[in-house]
């Protein structure tokens, strides 16, 4: 083992390179080997693009080789070519280095591009140094160092169930890294929803974030005082170049290491003020009042955008329930996505199953009205689900609407304007729902999925309902009308009959 410290070890491999030590290298260099002494063995370096972190990082796979040749280490990548070229930077590090040349086998089928195994004491079934891709079968490898090198990229990271498979791939590593092994994650985030970040996603169903309890190194381009972290490569005008080119939001993603879609899109949740109140329906005087977070609401808007909701497949069915307060501020109080029973189809069909649940939903909310989308299976439900409404005592006038116009059209004009003006809260429970991870995916013209934003555009484009309700209950009396105005009223008169 030849005891030399990993900051001296860049110096002199940069050295017979003829290139300078960055200081910038030299701080993630003394980072890695004060945590590698320490045995802190769950680590994160993120660092700005071309920072030269996956080039440290391989040197430092040298380093370890050369203080430990028994050593297995695993390299993952977003893609095999990634990890492949890393092992064979290693490969020529260790040749060239002059204190690790020594550790060069005699035997070439050691000394594969993707794989090498070096000269080592034990006998062991796992090379020195492998290379895989993230999506490649991992089952059967053991390995002492994981390096997860640029694992998120475009291509692993850019749909929701991309990510979820980046996680459950990232799981698996247990079963590989033995007990007491290193795990080191190197890379940039490259969506909202990175395995980097350091709140958890609840959109996502996170109660912790992916990387929590691993010890971070994060190094973004700017400091606090928007100094350059490397300013003899990233000068000012080039800084300024590159976010020109870029765009904020990749700019914002790759060089100053704040998670965000790498193609954000025009509509962001975190606009959205959150609140956790709930409707407060009183009687009094004669007059129905319905109030939330002490605020009076005066109207109401409910949309259903129709499907069969199946579990597995196909458009999601969302109905959404909007408020507006006498001060002009709107209310996103329950956004439900329905799906109906496959097992209970034999009794009761879909379309029943769905509309019993918007009954409950309408009755919830104390709705007076909803809209319902009747293009494509929706012009088969409104009478199906008066008839709900009416089994169910839920007087609701049912609004049935075509759309005609492009529903990125519809989407951009509903949400702009309250956005901007900062004038729409929703209800911690929306936060539960595909809705948000809807909001931050959408692209006017994609392919991603809209049934929720649909189903809010719709309330947010419709006319507040102030109008009498239009159902009366099968039987007993109805709800008394809750928004100013909708009851009736009588006046005494002195005229004689």
């Amino acid at each position: 083992m030849v005891d030399v410290g990993f900051p001296e070890f860049v110096w002199i491999w940069n050295t017979r390179q003829y290139q300078p030590t960055p200081r910038l290298h030299l701080h993630m260099a003394r980072w890695l080997a004060g945590c590698w002494q320490r045995d802190e063995r769950e680590l994160l370096l993120m660092a700005f693009r071309s920072s030269g972190k996956s080039t440290l990082v391989g040197l430092f796979s040298a380093w370890m080789l050369c203080r430990n040749p028994d050593l297995r280490i695993l390299v993952l990548a977003g893609d095999f070519a990634l990890a492949k070229k890393m092992v064979r930077n290693v490969k020529r590090i260790i040749e060239r280095h002059p204190l690790t040349h020594r550790l060069k086998p005699g035997r070439a089928d050691h000394w594969a591009s993707d794989q090498f195994t070096v000269r080592r004491r034990a006998e062991l079934r796992d090379p020195s140094m492998l290379a895989k891709g993230i999506a490649a079968n991992i089952t059967g490898l053991r390995a002492d160092v994981v390096i997860c090198d640029d694992v998120e990229v475009p291509n692993t990271c850019d749909t929701a169930p991309k990510r979820a498979e980046l996680r459950a791939r990232l799981r698996e590593l247990e079963y590989v890294l033995v007990p007491g092994g290193l795990q080191l994650y190197v890379g940039t985030p490259h969506t909202y929803y990175s395995i980097y970040a350091v709140e958890p996603r609840s959109e996502m169903g996170e109660t912790r974030s992916m990387l929590d309890g691993f010890r971070r190194l994060e190094l973004p381009l700017l400091d606090a005082r928007g100094e350059s972290a490397w300013p003899e490569r990233f000068t000012p005008h080039r800084i300024e170049a590159i976010r020109r080119r870029t765009g904020p939001a990749k700019f914002d993603s790759q060089m100053l290491l704040r998670p965000r879609s790498a193609a954000e899109g025009r509509l962001d949740p975190d606009r959205i003020r959150v609140y956790d109140g709930e409707l407060v329906y009183t009687e009094g005087n004669r007059e129905a009042t319905l109030t939330l977070n002490g605020r009076r609401l005066i109207s109401a808007s409910c949309w259903w955008d129709p499907a069969y909701g199946s579990p597995d497949k196909g458009d999601a069915s969302v109905v959404a329930a909007l408020f507006t307060d006498d001060q002009g501020h709107y209310w996103l109080h329950r956004v439900r996505y329905l799906q109906h029973d496959p097992a209970l189809v034999d009794e009761i069909d879909e379309a029943t199953q769905l509309c019993r649940q918007v009954a409950a939903f309408l009755r919830e909310c104390h709705l007076p009205s909803i809209t319902l989308e009747t293009n494509g299976i929706g012009r088969f439900l409104p009478g199906l689900l008066r008839s709900e409404l009416r089994a169910m005592r839920v007087p609701c006038a049912v609004i049935e609407r075509q759309s005609s116009r492009n529903k990125a059209t519809r989407i951009t004009e509903a949400f702009d304007a309250v956005l901007a003006a900062g004038r729409l809260s929703a209800h911690r429970s929306v936060w539960d729902t595909p809705f948000i991870l809807e909001m931050r995916e959408w692209r006017p013209g994609g392919r991603g999925r809209d049934d929720g934003l649909d189903a809010v555009a719709g309330c947010l484009a419709s006319e507040p309902v102030r109008l009498p309700r239009g159902v009366a209950a099968a039987e007993g009396p109805s709800v008394p009308p809750w928004r100013p105005g909708a009851g009736g009223m009588r006046l005494g008169s002195d005229f004689d009959p």
